[in-house]
């Protein structure tokens, strides 16, 4: 698949995984992208889907029980509306696993999603 620009790496992810999973990284996607029009998307580390402003945002994975998206920084960016479930014991990453019925909390993630950018471009702007 290396001839796949990344979005449409993504969009076959997304249509291999078509249950629950698929639909979860597809709303995950929008919620990322419309947070700013700025936001690359791109697949690293042998099938990754990622998302970039200024630095890493967050990575989502597919995996067999759950979906995980999971935020470069999340351990230094507010979460008033505890989104995230899991790594919470990191000093750098947090991620929120979605499991077969559950809700995204969209306002709340996107919340994530800007303020990622937000110390994203804090660190650009000291170096």
């Amino acid at each position: 698949m290396p001839s796949l620009d990344p979005s449409k790496r993504i969009d076959k992810d997304i249509a291999d995984h078509p249950d629950w999973r698929g639909q979860i990284l597809s709303e995950i996607r929008q919620l990322i992208l419309s947070a700013n029009k700025g936001i690359i998307e791109e697949w690293k580390w042998m099938g990754t889907p990622t998302w970039s402003l200024n630095g890493l945002i967050c990575v989502a994975n597919i995996h067999k029980n759950m979906v995980k998206v999971t935020f470069y920084q999340g351990a230094h960016i507010p979460d008033p509306e505890k989104q995230f479930n899991a790594g919470l014991e990191g000093n750098m990453w947090r991620a929120i696993n979605y499991f077969e019925g559950d809700k995204i909390r969209r306002r709340g993630f996107q919340k994530l999603v800007r303020e990622s950018i937000a110390l994203n471009q804090k660190k650009k702007k000291k170096s």
